[in-house]
């Protein structure tokens, strides 16, 4: 699946699955995927049915506004993880969460949290991301 839009290309991508999405069009197998991740997000539906108000919107920590963007990004950055198992084990990781929680979504949600962290941990210390970090949060889940 690989894939690695800009923020622009990120945020239109949204915009147009769920355009697509809404008026029962045609829809690639990632453009679906987003469709089915947006419906569950219920919460971002007018963000994403406005995309001349929103494709510009910053979303600063400091303002305690979750990025919608970002966070639909992500749940595809782990769909992708979970059906390639890569990093190798965490859709073993996944299961496990799922059944614990017992909600396929909660599971994802936590591993957004890890996830989140590791990208962090690379940032500030300059480094690639190590998925010891990732799999150590997620152990702790």
């Amino acid at each position: 699946m690989l894939f690695n839009p800009s923020r622009d290309e990120a945020r239109l991508f949204l915009f147009e699955s769920w355009r697509k999405r809404r008026a029962g069009e045609l829809l690639t197998p990632l453009e679906d995927l987003a469709g089915q991740l947006i419906a569950k997000h219920p919460e971002y539906f007018s963000v994403l049915e406005n995309p001349q108000q929103y494709q510009e919107q910053d979303y600063l920590p400091e303002q305690g506004a979750t990025n919608p963007f970002l966070h639909l990004m992500m749940h595809l950055t782990i769909e992708e993880q979970i059906s390639i198992d890569q990093p190798a084990g965490i859709r073993a990781q996944f299961v496990r969460l799922t059944h614990k929680l017992e909600s396929e979504h909660d599971a994802q949600h936590r591993m957004m949290e890890c996830l989140s962290e590791m990208i962090w941990q690379a940032q500030r210390n300059h480094t690639q991301p190590d998925a010891a970090i990732y799999f150590a949060c997620l152990e702790q889940q």
